[in-house]
């Protein structure tokens, strides 16, 4: 199952606030919103990738909660990015210092912020060039670090502010730099 993506701006042009209730009022279903306003309705996940997006989301909340830099969400936490667009990346972390400068409301929605670090790991459906894309329009709203794990070819994109995308062919281990200071990702759990 692959993303749908609906374009209603002809018939309406869905506010910030519209969104998000849009969003509230369908738990069920996982939308993102591009930064041309088309919804997109993302098909869930298999319990395989669920299961190493779970151990994935252990090792950072360890890392997190020892660290105490920032603040870690999963995959249904979904951003406004200072493009428009509305993202939910599978793993995102951003520091204390620039997550304390939101409101109470801000922090409570959808985040108006681009986090320090995203990580995205493929689905079996998921399209390499759309996933590319998504972390570009990450980079572009001023994302710090970005990983792409692609484990049908056991690759990672690395994806760093300013700098060319790094392709890593079966590494061992992902370091978070002086992003996520000390953080060390053991890709066993996903070469598995």
């Amino acid at each position: 199952m692959t993303a749908i993506t609906i374009n209603l701006n002809h018939i309406i042009k869905l506010t910030d606030e519209q969104f998000y209730q849009l969003c509230r009022n369908n738990p069920e279903i996982k939308f993102e919103r591009n930064s041309n306003g088309e919804i997109v309705i993302m098909p869930p996940t298999g319990g395989e990738t669920g299961k190493i997006n779970s151990e994935i989301n252990t090792d950072f909340g360890i890392w997190n909660r020892q660290a105490k830099l920032g603040v870690l969400f999963d995959s249904s936490t979904c951003f406004q990015l200072p493009n428009g667009a509305n993202r939910s990346p599978d793993v995102s972390w951003i520091s204390n210092e620039r997550w304390n400068t939101l409101t109470t409301e801000e922090q409570e929605k959808f985040p108006p912020i681009a986090p320090d670090f995203v990580l995205e790991l493929m689905s079996p459906t998921d399209s390499l060039k759309e996933t590319q894309a998504k972390m570009q329009e990450y980079m572009s709203n001023g994302v710090r670090l970005g990983w792409l794990i692609n484990r049908k070819l056991h690759q990672v994109e690395i994806y760093r502010l300013g700098k060319p995308v790094e392709v890593l062919d079966n590494p061992t281990q992902l370091s978070g730099e002086d992003v996520l200071p000390e953080f060390i990702l053991d890709l066993q759990i996903i070469w598995q």
